[in-house]
């Protein structure tokens, strides 16, 4: 039986009860919050494993709403929106959500990214008050105290920008990181040089992890937004 406990912030009935017939049916508990005011009051007294957050709330905009939260809890935070352009998906990850579901929305697809979000949420759960010096994902190995990583038994040789680009990414499994967040821990800056940099660091990267770079495995292109490495079983 599914243990998480799902805050949803959603002032829309039919959208609402939608999503929470779909997590009665799948065995996760759920609480409710119709405006921002509410959302944040249940996630400090509720301490929800994960939230799902319409940005188009009658008192405040969504996006003040994952500002709040993160300003103490690293909680799961899933952007359900009608807004589809890329700036409103940009603008949510940026301030700490972790993942972004346009409307209209199939049950199907909504439960998936709670399972992955779920994994995600297992991991670092896992990993809590750990200091886990190596990391592991499908093949991927990654030895953060002797600064090399592996698939399988073969050392990758990378780049040092290659490196800490793979590093970045494997410390957010699951999660989508923006452009803007990527180049400003590789280069402390988000110049449009930065983004054309980072797109050729991570083909790069991708040929020497992946496969088939043409169908990658481990790390995951959001068109215009980002990018996101995948749990590998």
């Amino acid at each position: 039986m599914n243990k998480l406990q799902i805050l949803v912030v959603e002032d829309d009935a039919p959208v609402r009860n939608l999503i929470t017939t779909t997590l009665k049916a799948h065995d996760y508990k759920h609480i409710i919050a119709e405006n921002g005011e509410e959302a944040i009051r249940q996630a400090v007294t509720c301490n929800p494993d994960i939230v799902l957050l319409d940005l188009g709330l009658p008192d405040v905009d969504g996006v003040e709403v994952i500002k709040k939260i993160r300003t103490w809890s690293n909680m799961p935070i899933i952007v359900i929106s009608a807004r589809s352009e890329d700036s409103d998906k940009i603008e949510a990850l940026d301030n700490g959500a972790d993942d972004y579901l346009t409307k209209p929305f199939s049950a199907e697809e909504l439960l998936a990214r709670l399972r992955a979000t779920g994994r995600r949420l297992a991991i670092m759960q896992a990993n809590a008050g750990a200091n886990e010096s190596v990391f592991t994902n499908g093949k991927l190995k990654i030895d953060y105290a002797a600064g090399c990583a592996f698939i399988g038994d073969e050392e990758l040789h990378l780049t040092p920008i290659e490196y800490k680009l793979l590093c970045l990414m494997s410390q957010s499994v699951g999660k989508v990181l923006t452009h803007t967040f990527i180049t400003q821990k590789i280069w402390g800056s988000s110049w449009d040089n930065d983004v054309a940099s980072l797109r050729v660091f991570m083909a790069t990267l991708r040929k020497k992890l992946e496969a088939a770079p043409d169908s990658p495995q481990y790390i995951q292109t959001h068109i215009g937004v980002g990018y996101r490495m995948m749990r590998v079983e």
